[in-house]
């Protein structure tokens, strides 16, 4: 999986790519409508690769618990994120039993499982063995 430059804006619904550098701030590309954006350098953005869930004795990488998501779902899509809340914690309790119920709110859950399906209709969580297949097919050609 490879989400190096795959980012939230806060209060911007949704993920983002960062496309280019500019003069106060960065270029973003919308990866549900395609659009691009300009986000000033003064906005509270988080690298996906930077966020971690809490479980009861560390903190596991968001591209982990995509993993475990995705290999659960043989890459499908996960559970709609506007599922209710024991519904989401059920989910969460397969793919990752030992997080951190009470530092894990609902509002992350739905977060998580919102990227999750937007990184996968995307086609951006490909299986690391798929990866390696297709860098060498590329090398080859």
């Amino acid at each position: 999986m490879n989400i190096d430059k795959v980012i939230s804006i806060s209060g911007k619904p949704g993920l983002f790519t960062l496309v280019t550098q500019s003069s106060n701030g960065f270029i973003a590309e919308n990866l549900d409508s395609n659009k691009k954006t300009s986000v000033p350098a003064s906005a509270n953005v988080s690298l996906l690769n930077n966020i971690a869930i809490y479980t009861e004795t560390e903190e596991v990488p968001l591209v982990e618990v995509f993993q475990k998501i995705f290999d659960k779902e043989n890459g499908g899509q996960a559970i709609n994120h506007k599922s209710s809340e024991n519904e989401l914690r059920a989910y969460m309790e397969e793919i990752l039993p030992e997080y951190d119920k009470d530092r894990v709110y609902k509002s992350d859950l739905k977060k998580l499982f919102q990227w999750y399906n937007i990184l996968q209709r995307n086609d951006m969580l490909i299986s690391e063995e798929k990866e390696e297949t297709k860098e060498t097919v590329q090398e080859e050609e």
